[in-house]
Parts: C-alpha cells; sequence; structure tokens
C-alpha cells in the first residue's frame, strides 16, 4: 500500500529480458536504507517488488499483464521514474490510499499555465473517468493527486510548483502517457452494488427485508 506521496525520482540504467515480462534496473536519486529483497516499491505508480538491492540501484521484474496496463511496455533506458517505498503502519497519511494496481493509461492533452500552478488536462477512456469525481483523487504516475473537473473523455488536475520539481508530471510534455490508478473506493462500492450476495459466497438472506430507496426516503431518512 502506498500514499501518492513521491519521495524522489529514479533512471531506468537497464531493462532485460524476463520470460515474457522485463526486468528494469533503476538508480534511486536517494538512499535504499532499510529496504530489503522483496519490498514493494512504487515505480510511476506500479507496485513492483525488489529482486535485487545494491546501493542506490535496484532491480524488479515486470510482469505481462503490468506491460500490458502500464506505460513500462514503451520504457526506454534513461527514462526518469517516479518512486515510493511502500507506506508503513506508522506513517503519516498525507496523499491517499494507493495500490499501486494501475488500471490504465491516459494521454497528456495540454498543460496551461494558471497563477503559479499549470492545469494539465488528461484524456482516459470513460472505463476510467466512470470512476472519478471533481475534488475526488486520482493516481498520475503513482503521484497522488486532486481532480478539478471530469467529463467522459478526461479529467484535469493542478500542479503546484513543488510537484512540478519533485515529481515527472513537472517535465512531461503534451502526448506523454501516463499510468492511472483511480480511487479504490468506487470500484469497490460498484462491485458491491452491481452484483449478487451469492456471486461472493455470501448467505442469501432468507427473506426480503423491505427496506430499500422508496422505504428510506418515505421514512425521511434521504430526500
Amino acid at each position: 500500500m502506498f500514499t501518492g506521496i513521491i519521495e524522489g525520482l529514479g533512471t531506468i540504467v537497464g531493462i532485460g529480458s524476463a520470460g515474457h515480462g522485463k526486468r528494469l534496473i533503476m538508480e534511486s536519486d536517494f538512499p535504499l536504507t532499510g529496504t530489503k529483497i522483496g519490498d514493494s516499491i512504487a515505480v510511476n505508480g506500479a507496485c513492483l517488488t525488489a529482486v535485487m538491492i545494491q546501493g542506490r540501484r535496484f532491480e524488479a521484474d515486470v510482469a505481462p499483464e503490468t506491460l500490458d496496463k502500464t506505460t513500462f511496455s514503451k520504457a526506454g533506458v534513461g527514462e526518469k521514474v517516479n518512486l515510493e517505498r511502500a507506506l508503513r503502519l506508522s506513517d503519516r497519511l498525507d496523499g491517499h490510499l494507493v495500490s499501486g494496481h494501475i488500471d490504465g493509461t491516459g494521454i497528456i492533452q495540454q498543460k496551461s499555465p494558471f497563477g503559479n500552478a499549470v492545469i494539465v488536462s488528461i484524456r482516459v477512456p470513460e472505463s476510467l473517468s466512470r470512476y472519478m469525481i471533481p475534488k475526488g483523487s486520482v493516481a498520475i504516475d503513482g503521484i497522488s493527486l486532486t481532480i478539478n473537473k471530469v467529463h467522459p473523455e478526461g479529467f484535469e488536475i493542478s500542479i503546484i510548483p513543488h510537484t512540478a520539481g519533485m515529481t515527472t508530471i513537472g517535465f512531461k510534455k503534451p502526448g506523454s502517457i501516463v499510468n492511472i490508478e483511480t480511487d479504490m473506493i468506487g470500484k469497490y462500492v460498484e462491485r458491491f452494488i452491481s452484483q449478487k450476495p451469492e456471486q461472493y459466497g455470501q448467505v442469501k438472506p432468507a427473506k426480503d427485508s423491505g427496506i430499500d430507496m422508496a422505504f428510506l426516503q418515505k421514512s425521511g431518512f434521504i430526500r
């Protein structure tokens, strides 16, 4: 589990094959003190397992499913990436709960200065935008950000100077592809209300409780 608060940048210094997947070799710009083999590191928002660590350099395997869902299929040597190590229970939760499981990718369409910030417009398929709401959270290349506006074809975010200077979003240009993870709460809610209880192995109620939207409205619980 992660927060979307980026610790620092890394550089892809090597890419090797690993069956049908890839092995990424990365160099961190901050010490990996306390990190051990088997630990999770979010690389551009994707949760990867460190399989080798030496100094500030680490290696991680990328499975075919991850290649299919993320920008790693087009990654190249020399590319900068956002890095965040896994959340500890004693840490402050400054961003939002980020699983590191990428839902898909988006394309930066436009970057427009607005005061001291930059408004970034990102195009995503409706299958992703449906889980977004204004003032809700989204992780872009692992960065926890607040959504300004949402429409079926995409959304807008505001980038402050600190975020622009500390992460890759600051130098990504229109046309760049980014990893997107939508807020997990919306996906759980949709799952729960769209499926029947027995599909999850839950016990089906013996009879109808009689509580529905009409009952709640009539009883004054909702308007």
